[in-house]
């Protein structure tokens, strides 16, 4: 039996193209910074825009050759990092948390279609889970280089700032997506 939300379609060279440029965005957002108390760059716009724009087959493979291009040396993170160890880093979760975001999208919105509402569910939904498996992440990582530190204490320094700011980006992803034509 066949689940509609498990693609069977074989990407064709449009498709590589829009993954292709869906990792470039992803790489050039996280290297745009905005200088606050904590910086923010635009790495979870560029993911809910690809997600959006793309839809969730092509987004996820999007964020998928985004990762493996930061891991295998490629100056892709923010701050133009890059390697296994940025991956294996106290942040790294946040990023291997894309993947999160792009998969809960993907099932919402292949079981209850692309609606505004759908797609802002699915959105909030894998954002909290990028939130949820990058905090845990970050929390053995420090404890096993530095110290045990609190939920909270971490909840600080790495979720409540970026809280507005991403459902800024969502919300600003979401509007260009929809004015523009869908290429799914």
């Amino acid at each position: 039996m066949k689940h509609k939300y498990i693609p069977t379609q074989k990407l064709r060279t449009v498709d590589l193209a829009y993954i292709a440029v869906g990792a470039a965005l992803m790489a050039i957002c996280a290297w745009i910074s905005i200088p606050l108390t904590v910086p923010i760059t635009l790495q979870t716009f560029a993911v809910f825009f690809i997600l959006a724009a793309l839809g969730g087959k092509r987004g996820i493979c999007s964020i998928l050759v985004y990762i493996l291009l930061g891991a295998v040396g490629m100056p892709v993170f923010s701050h133009f990092s890059s390697g296994i160890g940025t991956l294996l880093g106290n942040t790294g979760g946040y990023i291997l948390g894309f993947l999160w975001m792009g998969i809960v999208y993907l099932v919402l919105t292949n079981w209850f279609g692309r609606k505004l509402s759908v797609q802002i569910i699915a959105f909030l939904l894998g954002l909290s889970l990028c939130y949820i498996s990058g905090t845990a992440w970050f929390m053995y990582v420090y404890a096993k280089t530095n110290e045990a530190v609190s939920l909270i204490t971490v909840l600080t320094w790495c979720v409540f700032p970026f809280i507005l700011p991403d459902l800024i980006q969502l919300g600003l992803a979401l509007t260009i997506a929809r004015r523009i034509q869908p290429m799914t």
